[in-house]
């Protein structure tokens, strides 16, 4: 193994080992319970040399009594052994399970926390690999890894001892001979790593490939375009076969030089032992013992040698998770971020400047904008301003590169992030329905809500109606994303959300440009009654649904180009105006 690799692999499982600590109790009652199942093994050869060299000695010697007390103490050990086998199999997988398990839990926790500027620049797929399959393979390596190291270190040691007791040459020739094992495959380890991981990525493709077909299979089939996916995924399909082929072609070469190897130690220990047995430097006792003690050892190592198959794809799957962990979160509270308390929804932003990370296309500059509480605003201008961007910077979903926004005169930055994003409801013009009930999904403003409550939001958000004329009312399930659901319905639905949680800020992003009229119309007065008394902002395409904003931004690619309210601006004839005319004339 390389410096790099050797140090590359220090460093990741030393960030598995804080999983481990938490069961070191269950850890060591596993090695334990393993150190016990060994001993039949190692005994075995010892009650065969002593049968052996009593019988070559004087047969007389070879009582019923040494038979019995010989096979007796050997029926005690295997089930002694067994007894040991039953709990490394079951409470030392369980052990694995766990860790699995806890680093899962924490993948996913860490995954709630890192910014939308993440998961712009990442398949939903291959999270849901490392989430599953790649920690499935962590089980077994955090079971077999420390087990396996342990005892075949005892294995080793204690056979070179027996060797040595017999025959010290002997010993010396099998020992020379066995670290060839690891030298031969070395190649073959080094390339089944590197597979493991083509294949562990290449899964998440596959896995990115089909939700993105899958959740979008009602436009595939619109465009009559079944064969393009089908064509699409084959070719993923083949890129994992041909990956999976050169993973089993190094995983022969690697048996294969096993199973050479092995023979190779059987026939120097043959060939040698005989040659002793011959000029009378060992016994015929030894030389059986030697026999039964070889395969031991052999079985040992090559467990081990093994092993660093399984121990790659579970290094492989560690890696995979620390690439994740190691991933900050742009958005994290400062130590002396405060909680906010009876908030008025004043908001300012000074001179705030916002490019998206990884790019260098300025999209706002010098943004200068004061919003008093309660006030409804309104923002529009030609698409790819920046409008849904301003809008995302209040809540922090992404940070600001220069500037400063303030709310109730407190820097947003100095404020907890769950404590401002509690304060502020955004309604979106794509609306998500998470997979489960119409009451789940209004809940989701407020967990904890009694369903008198829920049914209250429901009612300010015009939805009460429509939901108990569905076929199990409240209790109905709404589908993948809402897909029982018409556009309107899942709106009105998000509303009531929003009533439940009851933000003193609101965010209203383009909430009715997908809707038809009758649906727009219900909408539009559902967000009327929602942003009553509240410091609104709403962002629009559909200019007749702002008209009665008290003030109107004008946000262009040149920043804040205007802004009063629909008379005031459309009596300038400049932006404003030319958007309302052409909008008028659509």
């Amino acid at each position: 193994m390389k410096s790099g690799d050797f140090k590359k692999n220090k460093r990741l499982l030393l960030r598995f080992l804080p999983y481990m600590k938490k069961y070191k109790g269950m850890l060591a009652a596993d090695i334990l319970c393993a150190s016990l199942s060994t001993v039949c093994d190692l005994v075995l050869p010892l009650f065969v040399r002593k049968i052996t060299d009593t019988a070559v000695t004087d047969i007389s010697l070879l009582t019923w009594k040494m038979i019995l007390t010989i096979c007796g103490a050997y029926l005690v050990l295997c089930a002694v052994g067994c007894a040991a086998d039953y709990y490394t199999n079951v409470r030392g997988h369980l052990m694995g399970t766990k860790i699995e398990n806890d680093m899962r839990n924490d993948m996913f926790a860490h995954l709630q926390e890192l910014s939308f500027s993440y998961y712009d620049n990442t398949k939903i797929g291959q999270l849901m690999s490392r989430l599953t399959s790649d920690l499935l393979d962590i089980t077994e390596v955090a079971h077999h890894f420390p087990e396996n190291l342990f005892i075949t270190s005892i294995r080793i040691i204690v056979s070179f001892i027996i060797f040595s007791t017999m025959n010290i040459w002997l010993a010396v020739i099998i020992f020379a001979v066995t670290p060839l094992m690891f030298i031969a495959t070395k190649k073959s380890r080094t390339k089944m790593k590197e597979t493991f991981k083509e294949t562990r990525h290449q899964v998440g493709e596959l896995n990115a490939q089909a939700e993105d077909s899958l959740l979008g299979v009602r436009v595939v089939k619109s465009f009559a375009n079944e064969e393009v996916e089908k064509k699409k995924f084959l070719a993923g399909s083949a890129e994992y076969l041909n990956i999976k082929q050169n993973s089993h072609r190094f995983m022969g070469r690697f048996f294969r030089t096993v199973t050479l190897l092995d023979g190779l130690v059987y026939i120097v220990v043959v060939g040698t032992g005989a040659v002793f047995m011959m000029t009378g430097k060992t016994t015929p006792g030894d030389f059986s013992a030697s026999l039964l003690l070889i395969s031991t050892m052999i079985n040992s190592i090559r467990t081990l040698v093994s092993f660093s198959e399984q121990y790659n794809r579970g290094i492989t799957g560690i890696e995979r998770f620390t690439e994740v962990m190691d991933e900050l979160s742009e958005a994290t509270d400062s130590p002396d971020a405060c909680e906010l308390t009876d908030v008025k929804g004043k908001l300012e932003f000074r001179d705030v400047c916002f490019t998206y990370p990884g790019t260098e296309k300025i999209i706002l500059k010098h943004i200068n904008i004061k919003i008093d509480s309660g006030e409804n605003i309104a923002i529009v201008g030609p698409s790819g301003g920046g409008k849904t961007t301003l809008c995302n910077l209040i809540p922090r979903f992404y940070p600001v590169n220069s500037g400063e926004i303030l709310l109730d005169d407190v820097n947003i930055n100095d404020i907890k992030l769950k404590s401002l994003r509690s304060n502020i409801g955004v309604v979106q013009q794509d609306v998500y329905m998470f997979s489960g009930t119409v009451r789940d999904n209004i809940a989701y403003g407020k967990p904890d809500a009694a369903i008198e409550e829920i049914m209250e939001a429901a009612k300010k958000a015009g939805a009460h109606e429509f939901i108990t004329e569905l076929p199990n009312g409240y209790d109905t399930y709404v589908g993948e994303r809402g897909v029982k659901l018409s556009g309107g319905q899942k709106q009105r639905i998000s509303i009531a959300r929003l009533f439940l949680k009851n933000p003193p800020i609101l965010i209203l992003d383009e909430a009715t440009s997908s809707l038809d009229n009758e649906s727009e119309r219900l909408v539009q007065e559902s967000l009327e009654k929602l942003a009553h008394g509240r410091t609104t902002i709403t962002i629009a395409h559909r200019l007749t649904t702002i008209r009665n904003a008290k003030r109107i931004l004008v946000l262009t690619k040149e920043g804040i180009v205007e802004q009063g309210n629909h008379e005031e601006l459309m009596a300038k004839g400049g932006v404003y105006s030319d958007l309302y005319t052409l909008y008028a004339t659509i």
